[in-house]
């Protein structure tokens, strides 16, 4: 049985920053993945998918995008090329192929029990993300044989689904996307749209993420927040990684949607056999969404005035209003309306089956406070919104990483209770 003395379990972005710290700091330990470096990356994206952050913005401790194209957005394909070269850049010490079957206490530490063997180890850091199971809501039931049900991580391309139209659920950024590739693929294409974040994908010649750093609105802390649990249910920004040119260049949006052809509808409601029904909310919801966007714009065109950077930046041009066409949707035949696929692009509950030990919320997230668990040795990396609002990017990721490896490196005892840890 191997001994090291931290075990990290996920060979992602925020596994190998843990991993590069420990690296720094001379400390034993081993990456585990189930798959290869990157792994998610590779198996379960769409072809087509770019990061929704740009390049500049792909910073791990001790690396950062250096490359042609400091504006662009990288593929899947070329981000999992990055974490690979980072990987071998400090040596990483990844096994990969590794699947972690369970985590549990034994005296003086823990074993992590895989299907290649079982390593017994003082610290364990959980970097496997916040994507564990996809979500599909109860209230799908009896699905006709002859019509698909996919999750966004399933899907590949418009080529890989049945001939037919297809029903998106789930218009964050995932949803939007794909319900995008669809209707330009020549695919029928009716969008079921719940709460959404809208944003541009640049304002006033910058993008996007240049503002929310520049106004410190992704390094906003959950301690900043009366909700926390609520902030951590923020949808993701409606945004694809893409230039088009023009003042609003690569924009997507439920507009650029509905002009090319995708059908709107409300949350849905229920979809029992043949039957889809949604709610009459869409208009409330997109001017919901609306006056969110714009309240951010506000925001940055009071520091640009505040910083004195008007001459320096474009004029402000504000995206229009969504121009729904009437009457809402309400209730559809999948048959009908020749729908062969449904897929749900509603997000995911972590999955932390494997994990012996009650540090699980019912909600699949695990307690802790910036990342230390009230299991001594026990951290975690990369959960939504896990101290700093960007915990969940790439970015934060370097965030996340030192503060688990600062207090796993000073010998402290987990100051996290149960009492004190935020949801």
């Amino acid at each position: 049985m191997p001994t090291t003395e931290t075990v990290v379990i996920g060979g992602g972005h925020a596994g190998l920053a843990v991993s590069s710290l420990l690296t720094i700091a001379g400390r034993d330990h081993v990456v585990l993945d189930r798959g290869r470096i990157g792994e998610r990356w590779r198996s379960e994206r769409w072809d087509s998918l770019n990061l929704l952050t740009p390049n500049w913005l792909t910073r791990l401790p001790g690396w950062c995008y250096t490359g042609p194209s400091s504006d662009g957005y990288m593929s899947a394909g070329e981000f999992v090329d990055y974490l690979e070269r980072y990987a071998k850049a400090f040596g990483a010490p990844v096994e990969t192929r590794t699947t972690v079957l369970a985590v549990a206490p034994q005296t003086f530490g823990y074993q992590v029990v895989t299907d290649k063997g079982t390593w017994r180890t003082r610290h364990v850091v959980i970097a496997t993300g916040p994507h564990g199971r996809a979500r599909v809501p109860n209230t799908v039931r009896h699905l006709p044989a002859d019509v698909a049900l996919l999750t966004a991580n399933q899907y590949r391309n418009a080529g890989g689904l049945p001939a037919g139209g297809v029903l998106v659920v789930g218009a964050s950024s995932s949803g939007l996307q794909i319900a995008d590739e669809l209707a330009r693929a020549g695919r029928a294409v009716v969008l079921a749209v719940g709460r959404h974040t809208r944003m541009p994908r640049r304002y006033r010649g910058m993008d996007i993420f240049w503002w929310l750093e520049r106004t410190g609105r992704l390094a906003r802390t959950i301690d900043e927040f009366a909700d926390p649990a609520a902030a951590r249910r923020e949808p993701s920004l409606q945004l694809v990684g893409r230039n088009n040119g023009g003042a609003h260049e690569g924009n997507l949006d439920l507009a650029v949607l509905q002009s090319s052809g995708v059908v709107l509808a409300g949350r849905l409601e229920s979809l029992e056999g043949d039957r889809a029904t949604f709610r009459d909310d869409l208009p409330d919801t997109t001017a919901g969404a609306d006056e969110r966007m714009h309240r951010f714009l506000q925001a940055v065109d009071q520091h640009i005035a505040d910083a004195g950077l008007g001459a320096e930046v474009w004029p402000a041009t504000r995206l229009p209003s969504i121009p729904l066409r009437a009457p809402s949707v309400g209730k559809i035949s999948l048959r009908s309306e020749g729908i062969r696929t449904v897929l749900f692009a509603t997000g995911y509950r972590p999955d932390y089956s494997w994990l012996r030990l009650p540090l699980t919320e019912p909600d699949g997230t695990i307690r802790q406070c910036r990342g230390v668990t009230s299991a001594p040795g026990i951290y975690v990396v990369g959960q939504r919104f896990q101290h700093r609002r960007d915990s969940a990017f790439i970015d934060g990721a370097r965030h996340n990483a030192h503060a688990v490896v600062s207090h796993l490196t000073s010998g402290a005892v987990s100051d996290a209770s149960p009492q004190d840890s935020r949801v």
